[in-house]
């Protein structure tokens, strides 16, 4: 679709859910549509230091995020949501925002940006079927291949259509994804004719299936339009006092849409964790593969989860990149006047090429998180990656406030 109808189908949109609202103050008393909706308001503010070869000067950043949004009660089985986005650097801009030139400095992809983030309407005629047209924000399964990416300050959010509906055991879920509007900024936005469908069949707690298939077509990314099929499947049980969990994927890549390339690569990915009382202990291997020329790519995934919090493959590698890691969480039981909540968390990755033979480095995660209120959250992350001549190493720290109203 053409960038201006992109435009005017959000608008039309925006139209509707603000009108949707209107005529639910209409129908409802004022009280009541003050009971029935509420006040979005979320407040983040973030250190981040980055020391990364070859760059002779460290980045710094101090950023605030802004959430300020209203969500209505339900009218008619409708309910309307409409929030903004407001990102602003404090102080001195030491840093690569990928917009403002500064490449002297390591990349923080935080840009100063002003966006509508969601307008959205959601229709829920019965309690097992819901329909969601509008400015919105997706998180599929485990956000692998299609997320919000959270992280950075600048969300990444999805002009779309999406219907979910579920019978007995069966659930499925189906977006057309119109336009994304990815991060930093609208400068990187993409117009989009993809397509996105999920289907989950739950067995028993220790078994649950899934197949997807998502059908990428980006005007902008010609070399990210892609058809990715495959399947998963995972469960979790209970052995004494001990709760084991697994999952396994495997999916096949080819190009799709504007992609003129012809290839095949496969994804495929396995996990095992255990958890007793306050500890847990995860082991992940997963596989990004390759043909030789290409690896496969999950353009609109939150991959800060995944592969490191360095974020040193944010795109994969010609040969791919296979990533073993394992990391151990442990949430203490402590309880003072301003701390509470307390979760340690360590991670280390080893990661090596997919297609043939070679090192890509290795990582160590850390982070520690605790409530200084029910509504603010402290946190402090650290990512140390040692690179090879192709990956640079880099270290970066974190010091975070979340305020969520």
């Amino acid at each position: 679709m053409t960038r201006g109808y992109s435009r005017v189908w959000a608008g039309c949109a925006s139209a509707v859910i603000l009108g949707a609202a209107g005529a639910a103050h209409a129908q409802t008393t004022i009280s009541d549509a003050i009971a029935g909706g509420k006040l979005i308001l979320e407040e983040r503010l973030r250190y981040e230091g980055v020391d990364q070869a070859p760059f002779a000067r460290d980045a710094q950043a101090l950023t605030l995020r802004t959430h300020l949004g209203w969500e209505t009660g339900t009218w008619q089985s409708l309910k309307a949501a409409v929030e903004f986005e407001d990102v602003r650097h404090i102080g001195a801009v030491h840093y690569n925002t990928t917009l403002n030139g500064r490449t002297l400095y390591p990349t923080i992809a935080d840009p100063d940006v002003t966006e509508l983030d969601r307008a959205q309407l959601t229709w829920t005629p019965i309690q097992q079927v819901s329909a969601t047209v509008g400015r919105q924000r997706i998180n599929l399964d485990d956000q692998r291949f299609i997320g919000t990416v959270n992280w950075r300050q600048d969300d990444q959010t999805i002009d779309a259509g999406r219907i979910d509906g579920g019978w007995g055991k069966f659930k499925a879920t189906y977006i057309y994804l119109d336009r994304i509007n990815r991060t930093p900024a609208q400068g990187a936005d993409w117009n989009s004719d993809s397509h996105a469908f999920a289907g989950y069949y739950t067995l028993s707690d220790a078994l649950k299936a899934e197949a997807f298939l998502y059908a990428f077509n980006f005007r902008q990314a010609p070399a990210l339009s892609t058809e990715t099929v495959g399947g998963k499947i995972s469960g979790q049980a209970w052995l004494s006092l001990y709760q084991v969990s697994y999952a396994a994927a495997y999916a096949d890549q080819r190009n799709y849409g504007v992609n003129n390339a012809h290839y095949h690569v496969p994804y495929w990915t396995a996990e095992l964790a255990g958890t007793y009382d306050i500890f847990q202990a995860k082991l992940n291997y997963e596989s990004l593969g390759s043909d030789g020329a290409r690896g496969f790519s999950t353009p609109l995934a939150t991959l800060h989860i995944f592969q490191g919090w360095a974020d040193a493959f944010t795109t994969t590698p010609a040969k791919g990149v296979d990533d073993l890691n394992f990391s151990a969480t442990i949430s203490p039981r402590w309880k003072w006047d301003y701390l509470y909540n307390f979760s340690f968390f360590v991670r280390h990755h080893d990661f090596s090429v997919a297609k043939g033979s070679g090192s890509l480095g290795h990582e160590w995660d850390a982070s520690a998180q605790a409530n200084i209120t029910p509504k603010l959250v402290a946190l402090i992350k650290w990512a140390d990656f040692e690179g090879v001549p192709t990956v640079a190493s880099r270290r970066k720290l974190w010091f975070q406030l979340d305020y969520n109203f």
